[in-house]
């Protein structure tokens, strides 16, 4: 938020310097980001003087040029050739010296330089107004009062205004800075602190009248809920104007480009007061009507920026008898504002409810200067004051009569908040003991009226325009703010509490896994917990039940909380890939949001993604893919790293994955990793395998935490590894081979891994090879090749009947 300093200083009057201010203010809580010079007109006609033309002659080398004499007031005339048709001797002129930095429409700097044109010298230029900043004409040089004295700054002549412009870094919950008004409230309470005690000066509306009522506006607020107090007023007979110098300077200060005298009147009050305000031209309005309602499901509205868009039952309107003219509090229509044609006006102030006004600016994606206040909380007991105040601004701007009475409909009067502050309690917040007349002091400067007096405290009332002090903690913390954080003093002795942390901590397994996979070439990556509900449409698994739904979301991309890291870590390489970048390694820690009836519950992961080549390309390296087994190599190194052993692989049965096998211990899943099926990448806009690992977090944590040291004797006996490489249907999956086999042999079978599959034309129309390995061993005794040699026969009979599999 911009703030002038000189705009500041009408409300109280200071002569510090802007440093020194922009000190204080960050010290109250406005923090100041940026100071910024500004001038009225860019580069403040330095060097810019008036100059009288002795002499003008037609230019010996060019028809429309012409050779003048020009005195600056320092008794030598000089020469200045000039193409404007315009220039004539005995005038007084703007000449911009040798050396005078102009700038052109665009804001680019140029210098003044001595020169020749068409073989004349030319010592400075005589100028236009648009050359000078002073207008956009261009139609020939700027003619002076022939009363100025040669050599008189032009900067003198033209009022030229230097300001300091803060840009304050407005935190939400001060809505009541959100004006020049405001900010000058919060800085006086600062200089009260500093015994500084300066008077506030507030713009006056004494001399606001009704001059007659022939201009009746009815108002009917159907929603007083979301309109809790709605004013208005007519000025007939003015006249639509550009501003006055000055208005159009505060303006321009705060980065607001000037349009007309009513509407900027009504930004004035505006960035003043806090108050947004909206003038409607009296003749568009139909029937002589307003109506404040909600609108009617699927109206069209344009708005001023010449959009269409759609209303919602839930948008608040403006409305006259026939049509809406504005959605309340957030943009006017493109139909009912003032133009250059305008001559009566009904200038509106409200109250809006701040979630409502919320809702449609993010609902038609527009945030105003008006939105942006309505939303955060402005003072409903400042409505009439402004309506008043603009309307005089208005009549010393552009002219016209007060045509009605002012109309305010405030049916349910807002109560001022009451809060009882305890002694005790400031104390052992702040940690200082603050004498009751300077708590009193802080109170009385930020107008917190003091009721009553008890041994235990003071009953309080707060402004109506402290919308975020509502309780006993957040007026200790404006009484901190303004008596001042580096006022607090330090004691002389530390004080420090050691805690008792498990080696177990969630965060520290985390940077552990974390220090390891960055150690092997993963980049960490951080998603949105908000997704698509588009995106379950790709999985069977993931029902529509129980999704955890936003009640406002921004969007429709993002309105459910994710049910999977998948997704997000998709979109992650679709974005990389796009960009070049198709070899990745990506991890995240996050979580997973389910609803189950009227129980959410989140689940902690850790995500792995793997695609592309393993290495970089290199001159002296092959490319070589990442995969399954690679992956699952990480994986393993992930799970040794904590201590996991003895695990046992079974088919994965998530349906994200076209092969996969999921990592156990006991009874519970550790990880799920595997090939994502080519549908689900496709969807994404991904043409390369993507392979992907889920750990179940919370799993991993619980068994780490609960489980002690567990010690078991190295088998004394020996293990018997057999392969087989089958021919199989493409339909068969390493599941039911794992099926199969441990239905087969349950006591002496101890492991089954899949480590090869060959798919080619070397081999049969739909038939795939796997490659499995079976591992067996006996606790009590060296198994032989006759047992091992008649297990393995019986599973050959299993795989050919149940599975129709061949040996290769």
């Amino acid at each position: 938020m911009k703030i002038s300093y000189n705009w500041l200083k009408q409300f109280i009057k200071l002569d510090w310097e802007a440093e020194k201010t922009a000190e204080l203010l960050t010290d109250l809580g406005l923090e100041i980001e940026g100071i910024t010079p500004f001038q009225s007109v860019k580069g403040g006609l330095k060097g810019v003087v008036v100059g009288q033309v002795l002499s003008c002659e037609k230019h010996p080398n060019a028809d429309r040029l012409k050779v003048t004499k020009v005195d600056l007031g320092n008794g030598e005339a000089v020469q200045i050739v000039c193409g404007a048709p315009n220039v004539a001797e005995g005038q007084k002129v703007p000449v911009a010296t040798i050396g005078t930095t102009l700038y052109d429409e665009k804001g680019q700097p140029w210098k003044i330089k001595k020169g020749k044109i068409r073989g004349e010298e030319s010592h400075g230029m005589i100028c236009a107004e648009d050359e000078l900043g002073l207008g956009k004409s261009h139609d020939g040089i700027m003619v002076l009062d022939e009363n100025l004295a040669p050599g008189t700054p032009c900067s003198e002549i033209f009022k030229v205004e230097d300001d300091i412009v803060f840009e304050i870094g407005l935190t939400p919950n001060r809505a009541d800075a959100m004006s020049h008004f405001g900010v000058a409230r919060d800085l006086r309470a600062g200089l009260i602190q500093q015994d500084i005690h300066l008077e506030m000066i507030t713009p006056s509306v004494s001399s606001f009248r009704v001059d007659n009522r022939t201009l009746r506006i009815d108002v009917d607020v159907k929603d007083k809920t979301l309109a809790p107090r709605y004013a208005g007023v007519t000025i007939s007979g003015l006249k639509v104007l550009p501003s006055p110098q000055w208005l159009q300077n505060r303006l321009k200060a705060i980065g607001i480009t000037p349009k007309n005298n009513v509407v900027d009147a009504t930004n004035y009050v505006l960035h003043e007061l806090g108050q947004p305000l909206h003038a409607f031209d009296t003749a568009k309005i139909a029937g002589n009507k307003i109506i404040v309602k909600t609108a009617e499901p699927g109206t069209k509205f344009t708005t001023l920026d010449d959009v269409e868009r759609e209303l919602s039952p839930e948008d608040l309107v403006i409305c006259d008898a026939e049509k809406p003219m504005c959605i309340a509090g957030v943009f006017g229509g493109a139909h009912s504002g003032v133009n250059e044609n305008t001559t009566g006006i009904f200038l509106e102030s409200a109250y809006f409810n701040p979630v409502s006004v919320r809702k449609s600016a993010k609902r038609h994606g527009l945030n105003t200067d008006a939105s942006f206040r309505f939303e955060r909380g402005i003072d409903i007991n400042t409505v009439e004051y402004a309506l008043r105040r603009a309307a005089l601004l208005i009549q010393e701007v552009a002219g016209g009569e007060i045509t009605s009475d002012v109309v305010d409909l405030y049916p349910k009067k807002f109560e001022d908040f009451q809060v009882f502050l305890h002694y005790q309690k400031i104390n052992r917040l702040i940690g200082q003991n603050l004498p009751e007349e300077v708590v009193k002091s802080i109170l009385s400067s930020l107008e917190i009226k003091v009721n009553n007096i008890t041994e235990a405290g003071m009953g309080l009332t707060i402004p109506s325009y402290r919308v975020d002090v509502q309780r006993e903690a957040d007026v200790i913390e404006e009484i901190l703010r303004v008596y001042g954080y580096n006022n607090v003093k330090f004691g002389e002795k530390l004080n420090a509490s050691v805690s008792n942390s498990s080696r177990f901590e969630d965060y520290k397994i985390q940077n552990k896994i974390a220090d390891l996979l960055v150690a092997r070439g993963f980049f960490e990556i951080m998603a949105n917990s908000l997704t698509s509900p588009r995106y379950n449409e790709l999985s069977d698994k993931i029902k529509e039940e129980n999704n955890v739904t936003m009640l406002n979301p921004l969007s429709n991309d993002l309105s459910i909380m994710r049910r999977t890291l998948l997704f997000s870590g998709l979109e992650a390489i679709a974005y990389n890939i796009n960009r070049k970048r198709a070899d990745l390694k990506l991890f995240e820690f996050g979580k997973s949001y389910h609803q189950f009836g009227k129980e959410r519950v989140e689940n902690k992961h850790l995500a792995l993604f793997f695609t592309g080549n393993k290495n970089e390309e290199s001159w002296n390296t092959t490319a070589d893919k990442t995969g399954f087994f690679h992956a699952k190599g990480i994986v393993t190194a992930i799970l040794e790293r904590l201590g996991f052993g003895d695990m046992k692989f079974t088919p994965v049965k998530n349906d994200i994955f076209s092969e996969g096998i999921t990592f156990n211990l006991d009874k519970a899943k550790l990880v799920d990793i595997g090939v994502v099926r080519n549908d689900i990448l496709k969807a994404f806009d991904i043409k390369q395998e993507v392979l992907y690992a889920d750990f179940y977090w919370d799993n991993i944590l619980e068994y780490l935490q609960t489980s002690g040291m567990k010690y078991t004797d190295i088998p004394r006996f020996p293990e018997v590894r057999r392969d087989f490489a089958l021919l199989l249907d493409t339909s068969v999956k390493f599941s039911d081979i794992y099926t199969t086999a441990r239905q087969t042999e349950s006591h002496l079978l101890k492991n089954i891994n899949l480590f090869d599959v060959y798919e080619g034309d070397k081999l049969p129309e739909g038939k795939k090879s796997y490659a499995v390995s079976f591992v067996f061993q006996d606790g009590g005794k060296t198994l032989t090749d006759k047992q091992v040699d008649k297990i393995m026969e019986k599973f050959r009979d299993a795989f050919e009947k149940q599975l129709q599999a061949e040996l290769r």
